[in-house]
């Protein structure tokens, strides 16, 4: 193996927002090695990296992180000098239908990778180590129509998904203060952009504009969220991962609140441009359909300390960002198709057989 100046595993490297970071240090960082372990689930993807699987500094490994055996021999074999963990189940429709996956994968799947890392890097010794554990604002629960979630904010999570992320936060700085293991945090507001897996708002509404099936928005459509532009959360998990205080904890956000619903209008108002549609043709399809229990009225992130001790802050206006990501999902149909068929999950069936 050539001589690298830092390994890194990068666990959920093929999903939206993994297969982001995994181009991101693959390509800024060609003298690292970067190990992409993903157990390659319905939102794992590796058509999301086929623009890096060539290069020599980027290696897939197929694994799921509740497995020991298979982490620690990952461990033994690449010898990491960092981990940075995004492999979880985000969905929160699927974790009121089935809370115990979400407890296995970001509960037990987190602390596994924990306690590996620990008992690895307790024997090479934990200088020049970091675990960054990557984290949702969804733990901080819901504000009102003022304010802003801090890194002191007390967790207050409302779905079984925010409390099994919640939870991993608790158990990931639990092994900082027992065990000495040198960690980073970062909790993060919705992200948008390209190979976003489509039941999430923004490609859902555009692939169902391009369809004319209706578009679902839940309630009034006024839940506000603030929303960054994926490609700007990898270049804070890339500040944070080198620059970030060890036992530090960092909220990255856009600065950026939106109504569901103003984002779904402004949606329609960008693709009928883009596909030459009569103005307010693709506004027809808005469908209200029922609320989803326990919905969070409003995430807000303030991200002052990432901004003014690190030095980062987004790259795009929210319409700008917007426009690209549109632009690249009409670009893209053979992904789409992949993705919404299911083909996806027979790329490389032959050498990734589960």
């Amino acid at each position: 193996m050539a001589n690298y100046s830092k390994k890194i595993m990068i666990t959920g490297g093929a999903g939206f927002i993994g297969s982001h970071v995994v181009r991101l240090f693959v390509n800024k960082y060609p003298s690292y090695l970067i190990v992409n372990l993903d157990a390659l689930t319905y939102a794992g993807n590796l058509e999301n990296l086929k623009d890096v699987e060539g290069k020599a500094n980027y290696v897939f490994e197929k694994g799921d992180i509740l497995d020991e055996q298979r982490i620690t021999e990952l461990f033994e074999k690449y010898d990491f000098d960092g981990v940075i963990h995004l492999a979880a189940e985000s969905h929160v429709d699927r974790s009121i239908k089935d809370p115990l996956a979400f407890v296995r994968t970001n509960v037990l799947g987190t602390v596994n990778m924990l306690n590996v890392s620990k008992q690895y890097w307790s024997k090479k010794g934990m200088e020049g180590k970091r675990f960054y554990h990557v984290s949702t604002d969804e733990v901080y629960g819901s504000l009102g129509e003022t304010g802003f979630f801090t890194e002191t904010t007390p967790y207050d999570p409302r779905s079984p998904y925010s409390a099994s992320k919640a939870s991993s936060d608790h158990f990931v700085f639990a092994y900082h203060h027992t065990y000495g293991l040198p960690v980073v945090m970062s909790n993060c507001s919705n992200n948008y952009g390209s190979n976003h897996f489509p039941e999430k708002l923004i490609p859902l509404m555009i692939n169902n504009i391009v369809n004319n099936k209706p578009l679902p928005v839940y309630g009034k459509g006024d839940n506000v969220r603030d929303w960054l532009f994926v490609e700007d959360h990898a270049t804070a998990i890339d500040t944070i991962y080198h620059n970030g205080e060890n036992g530090g904890k960092y909220n990255v956000g856009g600065f950026n609140e939106w109504k569901n619903i103003d984002i779904v209008h402004l949606l329609c108002g960008i693709m009928d441009r883009k596909l030459n549609r009569p103005a307010g043709e693709s506004a027809k399809l808005i469908t209200f359909v029922k609320d989803r229990p326990g919905h969070d009225h409003r995430y807000a992130i303030d991200a002052s300390k990432l901004n003014t001790e690190l030095g980062w802050k987004p790259s795009l206006q929210f319409e700008e960002g917007l426009e690209k990501t549109v632009d690249w999902y009409l670009s893209n149909e053979e992904w789409i198709k992949h993705v919404t068929s299911g083909d996806y999950q027979h790329y490389y069936e032959e050498q990734y057989k589960k």
